[in-house]
């Protein structure tokens, strides 16, 4: 598996298991632990995502959204 498909996976459990103590009302000092080590969490997978190997063949002028091809972005006049 790729680095950056781990963070985002790890990331978002975290915070799954967050929201679910909070609702159970359970382990206030488990929800401050993950509440503060949040921001070195999202900082970390927003890192691994624009740090990954990955290869985009088109420009953003030729087009304008990755998973629609049918929208292409208007030239300037």
């Amino acid at each position: 598996m790729k680095n950056y498909l781990a963070a985002v996976g790890v990331v978002t459990g975290i915070l799954i298991v967050f929201v679910t103590l909070i609702q159970m009302n359970v382990a206030h000092f488990l929800i401050w632990g993950i509440f503060l080590a949040s921001p070195g969490l999202l900082i970390w997978m927003v890192w691994s995502v624009l740090k990954a190997p990955v290869e985009v063949e088109e420009t953003f002028d030729e087009q304008w959204y990755q998973d629609q091809p049918d929208l292409k972005r208007k030239p300037r006049v």
